[in-house]
């Protein structure tokens, strides 16, 4: 499970692991699973819920479901043993899939706008992966890139 921060309504921040008790993870998966039922779906699918409360409990509400790879989890690419794009074709095409273990505790930031410029402290921190898109034109809010960050456990 992937614990995402907006700022403004767009993914700045995805944390993994998520901090969520054993009890909601199992129940997110339980959700996620039987979407992907439901559908037949192969692939990689993005199930986004909020953590909300109902009475003295915490449950989930399904926000979104994103058939594809996403934003979410594109700390997979440095933070995994498979990423969700590698997963993805896999499954697509039907080829055997990869065991995807995390390498530690991760920490995805969406470069969004003008951060894009300022990438040089982000290439200082040996612990850093850059990723830019190539797109042209930075404004407020727009995903440029990300950096993604593997901490030990």
């Amino acid at each position: 499970m992937t614990e995402n921060e907006h700022r403004d309504h767009i993914l700045k921040i995805s944390r993994v692991p998520a901090k969520v008790t054993p009890a909601l993870a199992g129940e997110a998966r339980a959700i996620a699973t039987r979407i992907a039922k439901a559908f037949n779906y192969v692939g990689v699918l993005a199930v986004e819920m909020f953590v909300v409360r109902k009475g003295s409990r915490r449950t989930l509400l399904v926000n979104e479901i994103a058939p594809r790879v996403h934003n979410s989890g594109h700390w997979t690419i440095d933070g995994a043993t498979v990423s969700q794009f590698e997963q993805h074709i896999r499954a697509v095409a039907g080829l055997p899939l990869g065991k995807p273990i995390r390498r530690g505790r991760i920490e995805m930031m969406n470069l969004l706008g003008e951060e894009a410029n300022d990438v040089t402290r982000w290439l200082e921190m040996p612990d850093a992966a850059v990723h830019l898109y190539g797109k042209t034109a930075a404004r407020p809010g727009r995903k440029m890139g990300h950096v993604t960050r593997v901490f030990p456990e």
